[in-house]
């Protein structure tokens, strides 16, 4: 299938590479000349997104940072939607809110291409392994359509219903990570403060009532986990700054909906006390030194 995908990041551009190994022909588009000539050299071809709307792929794929780039990429004046012709199927697969989310998705809809949200969870690890799980939003008939490229990209393909219900469950899912994160952080520390060797009380944990993935498989405390980042200084991952996005778009979320999300709301506030003490840069694991005694960032 010929596919145009627009946004190569971190994520976007492992995501393309396995779309090329799975023998689709690709059109790309960054602002990255690096990025692009990158995925060149594996076999796609450049074009603008003007000229990847135009052209002839059947399925154009987005991957950006923010709603604010999604809505400029699909609603602006020279957007997607000014220019693609009707029947050309849409994935973005950015995370951002639901409400933006649905409004470019009925947008999409309304001009005749059907589109699906599908952002993503894995990791870069995940995207370059091609083993991410995909959140998706839309049609049934359009998800049955896309599950094929999306599984060459992905291990779990999950249809959470309507259009923005795939960033429904995304930001519901990320709220919960941070604030398990900061849940297994403070236990951690409190153990060791009060004198249990950490490695102990991980193994205690993880086979008791307070076992969870922040626990058993990204503990963030030093030496518990030797392929956790909390065991090369906090490098890689998941960044502080990028939880803290997720949890503004799930605290945002909830408020137009009136929905209470007390826990979801404190740990935003921690992970921006934390992103304006420089640390934004770090795993969002390395929220535990808030916690931990004398420790030097």
């Amino acid at each position: 299938m010929h596919i145009g995908f627009i946004g190569l990041g971190n994520m976007g551009a492992p995501m393309a590479r396995n779309l090329l190994k799975a023998g689709h022909q690709l059109s790309v588009f960054d602002l990255s000349e690096a990025a692009v000539g990158s995925l060149v050299e594996a076999g796609a071809t450049a074009h603008s997104p003007a000229e990847i709307a135009t052209g002839d792929a059947e399925l154009i794929i987005t991957m950006l940072p923010a709603a604010a780039h999604v809505k400029a990429v699909y609603l602006g004046d020279d957007g997607l939607l000014a220019r693609v012709r009707p029947g050309v199927r849409l994935i973005d697969c950015s995370t951002i809110d639901p409400h933006s989310a649905r409004e470019v998705a009925e947008a999409a809809r309304a001009h005749g291409n059907p589109m699906l949200d599908a952002p993503v969870s894995g990791g870069t690890g995940g995207a370059a392994a091609g083993t991410l799980t995909f959140m998706v939003g839309g049609a049934t008939e359009d998800f049955e359509f896309a599950q094929p490229i999306l599984a060459a990209m992905g291990k779990n393909i999950v249809h959470c219903g309507a259009a923005g219900n795939g960033q429904v469950a995304k930001v519901a899912n990320n709220m919960l990570l941070g604030i398990s994160m900061i849940g297994v952080a403070e236990a951690m520390s409190l153990g060791v403060a009060l004198g249990m060797d950490a490695k102990t009380l991980a193994g205690v944990i993880n086979t008791s009532s307070g076992r969870c993935w922040s626990s058993d498989t990204y503990n963030p405390f030093p030496g518990v986990i030797e392929t956790a980042p909390a065991a090369r200084g906090y490098s890689g991952g998941f960044g502080s700054d990028l939880m803290l996005k997720d949890l503004g778009l799930a605290t945002e979320a909830a408020r137009q909906v009136r929905q209470p999300v007390i826990l979801g709301a404190l740990a935003q506030q921690l992970y921006q006390a934390f992103s304006a003490q420089g640390h934004g840069g770090l795993d969002f694991s390395a929220i535990i030194n808030q916690y931990r005694k004398g420790d030097d960032l």
